[in-house]
């Protein structure tokens, strides 16, 4: 699975996601690109299967239906490595649950 983390997500996210293809949103030359310019690279590119962000408001303000890769929303107290690494092992053990067009939040886990 290609995935693209979000640049509000840390980038040792990445190691936690093995046996995985993944890249920062800095990493593929698209830091400081608002919201609904990035989902349309993302597309156009067509490079990533998997966009993980903490952004909730996103898919709202978004149209998503359409884009050639599924997004999935983390729903952490923050974007602090201690609050998203404990999404990893979720992450990965839905990574064929993911369709394109589709957005996915994700609780907090206990």
């Amino acid at each position: 699975m290609r995935i693209l983390l979000d640049e509000c997500l840390p980038k040792d996210l990445a190691g936690e996601l093995s046996g995985q293809f993944v890249k920062t949103v800095p990493q593929a030359g698209w830091a400081g690109i608002n919201n609904g310019k990035l989902l349309r690279l993302v597309a156009e590119f067509g490079k990533f299967d998997l966009f993980l962000t903490v952004d909730k408001r996103l898919p709202q303000q978004n149209q998503t239906q359409s884009l050639p890769f599924a997004i999935v929303v983390l729903r952490a107290k923050s974007n602090r490595l201690a609050h998203i690494l404990p999404f990893a092992p979720e992450i990965l053990r839905r990574l064929g649950e993911f369709q394109p067009g589709c957005v996915y939040v994700l609780p907090q886990p206990d």
